[in-house]
């Protein structure tokens, strides 16, 4: 019985570590938030979910799901880092792109500006959708909210010049947001579970990250071996979200050009 602990993002990053427990003859069952339930089921190795609280079968062991990197002795070398290991229904992810195709000629971003308030460390990790203000200068992209709950009502006024869609009214759960981030280019995110997300996904994504992140984003490097697929823009100082985000407005203006 693996259990997680924390918020959606802990969840999404290390549930890769499933399948080596299946690989070790476990019947494994796992309890999830019920906003998790329909994209967490495409991983392999889980025999069971339940949604926390529900009642739980016959088990003979358990583990919190974030002491499985310790238990599994993880190194930097053998991070399981092989991507995708979510998957999206078809079906789904056509269904979203019809939604997400009005200007085939532009470059299509996704963007996540807050995360749980409930994160200790929010005020932190956390911006408000007016840092992302120099991103609208660009011409060429169409930009697509990826915000769920706190911090969503700010799609409604974005910074000025940016050209941002949103479609997250009609989004329900985890499986919606990763079959949109599959109709996308690239994502631009803080730390939060849509960054993590697409990185589980294999989409390309830049995550914005405070001064002193959590662990895993380890320090002084630009790459993740997370998520292979990932890039991170880091403060120089606390506090410091303008030369991050000047940061990734060139890199984007240079992808823009490419495309």
């Amino acid at each position: 019985y693996i259990h997680g602990e924390q918020g959606f993002g802990d969840t999404i990053q290390f549930v890769r570590y499933v399948p080596l427990v299946a690989e070790r003859g476990a019947r494994v069952v796992i309890a999830l938030k019920k906003a998790l339930l329909s994209l967490i089921q495409s991983v392999e190795g889980i025999s069971e979910i339940v949604i926390e609280k529900d009642p739980l079968p016959e088990f003979d062991v358990h583990c919190p799901l974030l002491s499985l990197p310790l238990i599994f002795e993880t190194n930097l070398e053998t991070i399981p880092a092989n991507v995708p290991y979510i998957s999206v229904d078809a079906d789904l992810v056509k269904k979203w792109s019809e939604r997400v195709q009005s200007d085939k000629s532009a470059l299509k971003v996704g963007l996540s500006w807050a995360g749980s308030q409930a994160h200790k460390k929010d005020r932190l990790r956390s911006i408000k959708i007016e840092e992302f203000g120099p991103l609208g200068e660009l011409s060429g992209i169409e930009f697509y909210s990826l915000q769920k709950g706190k911090g969503s009502e700010q799609a409604k006024n974005p910074p000025e010049g940016m050209k941002l869609i949103d479609l997250m009214d009609e989004v329900q759960d985890f499986s919606e947001t990763s079959a949109i981030i599959e109709n996308l280019d690239l994502v631009i995110s803080v730390d939060t579970a849509v960054a993590h997300l697409a990185g589980a996904l294999g989409k390309p994504v830049w995550v914005l990250l405070p001064f002193a992140p959590d662990w895993w984003w380890m320090l002084e490097r630009a790459d993740s071996p997370w998520y292979p697929t990932m890039r991170l823009f880091r403060q120089p100082s606390p506090g410091d979200w303008k030369t991050v985000v000047s940061q990734v407005r060139k890199e984007l203006n240079l992808l823009v050009q490419k495309k």
